[in-house]
């Protein structure tokens, strides 16, 4: 399919801005259906926001993470929940080796 450069026009500034014929391919490849509707500096002013979190700092609160022991290689690592006892943990390397466990 051959895409041709379109201008849109910002939902959130009212700025025109260009739809290139390549982010259309690349839209189209990723499956998504929607054209933006935001110009390029409202999705990053809006993606800064979401990644603010909820605390004072305007940082995104760090994750928790606990020290524990790989039950396949029984290399030391951490996780991001509490292990429970009896049942296995993987580093994250096993992890993604076979995620059937």
């Amino acid at each position: 399919m051959t895409y041709q450069d379109k201008e849109l026009s910002c939902k959130e500034c009212g700025v025109e801005f260009n739809f290139s014929a390549s982010e259309q391919a690349f839209y189209a490849e990723k499956g998504f259906q929607n054209e933006p509707s935001r110009c390029p500096e409202c999705r990053a002013a809006r993606k800064a926001q979401n990644n603010r979190g909820n605390n004072n700092s305007g940082f995104r609160q760090q994750r928790e993470m606990f020290n524990t022991t790989c039950s396949a290689c029984g290399v030391d690592t951490q996780v991001p929940f509490k292990p429970t006892a009896g049942k296995p943990v993987y580093c994250r390397d096993c992890f993604q080796a076979n995620k059937n466990y």
